[in-house]
């Protein structure tokens, strides 16, 4: 009862302690959510009408992308000029799945799954499948059902399951490789579908056609004469502030931009120095003595030069000129050079002559996926049922463990450099090696082949040459010379407003102006220059950067305005819509003078004009470009409005002020077929709508992209 009183006599104190606990607790809880709301933001790389882009769903999707990349073209690695390009495609394609995903939606249009099937291994195969080369049969040229469903059965995850480790992770590849296309295909299947549901909206009616075929039907040669608007100076013309306001807000909407800076800069040429080529002729000098008594070349080559080498033997077709010129004329064992062209030194060793073909047409039975003995086995025993006469393509799509089965195992034609780079330097000697018709027992990384050859080209001279590469680059003296004379020099003038003329004095040259925006890739044609775009929109005007290193340039960048994402400021563009304003009014100056001297002839015109008269065939009102006159429409309209031999009144173009006569018309004799006219303004409107709606969707969209944090 005492504690009991005793907790009543504290009640304020312990109200006051639980509701600071209870705050702790709200506000740790608030304090928590905010950072998670603020690592979130951190990670958007963009938001399309509400939908937010993660960096981790937009990397994966980048990922994916290069990974096929690489699968089409062999290649292990791509160069940073690629990779920006698989990027902004990601980007655009994740903008577009958005907005055309909102409007399907809207409309319950989707892609099933029996129409999906149906494309990929149905009875309507999708267009994309039957173009890739690895369903395409070699010896018709045509799409081969056969080698997709082998392809898709061969990926199936049971399938790939039941195979050894070691293929199991090429077969997953392929999977993936499948998958990507999949998704490809039934979007391009979605976007056609909205984009023809569109086109069908807008058909064309029997008055369209009519039109169109009397635009292009009737056309007219002409006599003119033309007074340009350069014959008037522009001082001569007054604009106002106030016009170009007006016509400013007219268009006000073809002048949205994105966030801009406007940004000077210099870029210095990391460049190798007089003593780099001294020490590099020095390298390669004293490596001939060595490169000429060496009979053991290729060590020497790999060691040295940034060309390995390869021992095989070329005909002179794979030969540069200079290389040609030597390994045609010298003797075995003969050494040329060094020589100095283009920032590099070269040496070649002539190695070996030969007379051989250039090109043999081999197929082959790869066995993979068991045991070496069960292998060995399997390889003896075709091997001695092909010896007595059964057919090496049958067993080929029987046994052969590759994709090359369903042909009958063929690869086609291989040279030896060819071979040696795509297989192994055994199999480059045992197709050289084998006669025709017989067959071989190779091993590679992939399995063992039996590799028949079927085919040789003629007997040719063939070369296998040594050479050794060594372009000079600047060494790490040069590198620190070059960048430290920069760097002090920006130590001392980081004020924008002094950055030209102190660099002018120091011998720099500044490139001042220059617009850019969060998805310029590169400065110029400055390479790798993307971090330099990067820290201009994280700075505020005035700021001089520090020294970038772009490839081979040292850039300094300095930020002399920022226009935020908006429309463009109306002094901007001024310029252009002042010259437009003045040339409107030269026309109405030309215009009222012509009219005012009553000229009834064109020769008048024509002297009043300061001109001369001068002619054109088939102008009518669907004419997009006058032959020797350029773009002007008012004038097509005048011209198809106009009667033949009547003198028109002066006609404001985009170029001058033209005064003509129609001397002659010319009408198409083909007679008007509404049915073939509609079909074809149907097929012009489901080309333009192929390629606008969505891009109109896009254009429509709020989108805020933020790949500038990240990329």
């Amino acid at each position: 009862m005492a504690t009991l009183e005793k907790i009543r006599s504290k009640a304020g104190l312990l109200v006051l302690v639980v509701g600071l606990a209870l705050f702790a607790f709200i506000i740790g809880d608030f304090l928590n959510s905010g950072s998670t709301y603020f690592r979130q933001s951190q990670e958007r790389v963009g938001e399309i009408d509400g939908e937010v882009i993660s960096i981790h769903d937009y990397q994966a999707r980048v990922d994916e992308m290069t990974e096929m990349y690489k699968m089409q073209t062999g290649s292990t690695s791509l160069p940073e000029e690629y990779q920006t390009q698989i990027r902004q495609s990601v980007f655009d394609a994740m903008v577009q799945d958005i907005v055309l995903g909102e409007e399907t939606e809207k409309i319950g249009m989707e892609v099933s799954p029996e129409e999906l099937f149906d494309m990929v291994q149905g009875e309507n195969i999708s267009p994309m499948i039957q173009q890739m080369q690895m369903f395409v049969n070699p010896q018709t040229g045509a799409f081969d059902r056969n080698a997709l469903l082998n392809f898709l059965k061969t990926i199936d995850n049971d399938n790939i399951a039941s195979m050894p480790a070691e293929q199991q992770d090429q077969l997953i590849k392929a999977r993936n490789f499948w998958l990507f296309w999949e998704k490809n295909i039934k979007r391009q299947r979605l976007e056609q579908k909205f984009t023809t549901l569109l086109a069908k909206a807008v058909s064309a009616n029997k008055l369209d056609a009519k039109e169109s075929f009397d635009e292009n039907a009737k056309t007219a040669n002409i006599v003119y004469a033309m007074q340009s608007y350069s014959s008037i100076p522009d001082s001569t013309i007054e604009v106002s502030k106030g016009e170009i306001e007006k016509l400013y807000n007219q268009r006000k909407e073809l002048y949205k931009q994105k966030e801009t800076k406007v940004i000077k800069y210099l870029a210095v040429d990391i460049r190798p120095s007089q003593e780099d080529y001294n020490n590099a002729q020095q390298d390669i000098e004293a490596l001939k003595s060595e490169f000429t008594t060496s009979d053991n070349v290729a060590d020497l080559v790999n060691e040295n030069s940034e060309v390995p080498y390869m021992d095989v033997f070329f005909t002179e077709k794979a030969f540069d000129p200079e290389l040609k010129q030597f390994a045609t004329t010298a003797e075995v064992g003969a050494v040329y050079g060094p020589v100095f062209e283009n920032d590099k030194y070269r040496m070649f060793k002539l190695v070996g002559k030969t007379t051989a073909p250039d090109s043999v047409k081999v197929s082959h039975i790869m066995l993979a996926g068991q045991t070496e003995e069960r292998t060995k086995e399997l390889a003896d025993s075709l091997l001695n049922v092909i010896k007595g006469g059964a057919d090496f393509a049958e067993l080929a799509k029987k046994y052969s463990a590759d994709q090359a089965a369903q042909n009958g195992g063929e690869l086609g034609w291989f040279t030896e450099a060819t071979a040696l780079r795509g297989v192994n330097e055994e199999f480059k000697n045992a197709i050289f090696s084998t006669p025709v018709n017989q067959v071989a027992v190779v091993k590679s990384m992939y399995g063992t082949h039996l590799v028949k050859v079927t085919e040789k080209t003629a007997d040719v001279a063939k070369y296998k040459v040594a050479d050794i590469d060594m372009t000079v680059s600047p060494s790490s003296k040069t590198y620190s010379n070059i960048y430290n004379e920069l760097n002090q020099f920006i130590s001392k003038n980081r004020d924008i407003a002094k950055l030209d003329t102190a660099a002018k004095s120091a011998g720099y040259n500044v490139i001042s102006n220059v617009t850019i925006t969060p998805d310029n890739q590169v400065l110029g044609s400055i390479k790798s220059s993307r971090p330099v775009i990067r820290w201009a929109f994280q700075n505020d005007n005035g700021s001089v950067s520090e020294i970038f290193e772009c490839d081979d340039k040292f850039v300094i960048a300095a930020i002399e305005k920022s226009m935020p994402k908006g429309y463009t400021p109306v002094d901007v563009v001024a310029p252009s819509l002042k010259a437009e304003l003045v040339a409107q009014k030269k026309g109405d100056k030309i215009v009222a003078d012509l009219t005012a001297k009553n000229l009834t002839s064109l020769d008048a015109y024509a002297q009043a004009m300061n001109s001369s008269v001068d002619s054109v065939k088939f102008v009518s009102f669907g004419t997009r470009r006058i032959s020797g006159i350029g773009v002007e429409p008012n004038l097509n309209a005048a011209v198809s409005l106009a009667q033949v031999d009547q003198l028109s009144a002066p006609v404001k173009g985009n170029n001058g002020v033209y005064v003509f006569k129609v001397i002659a018309e010319n009408t198409d004799t083909k007679e008007f077929n509404e049915a073939d006219v509609v079909r074809s303004l149907d097929a012009t409107n489901a080309y333009r709508f192929s390629y606008q709606a969505i891009q109109s969707l896009v254009n429509k969209a709020d989108i805020e992209d933020n790949r500038i944090r990240f990329y």
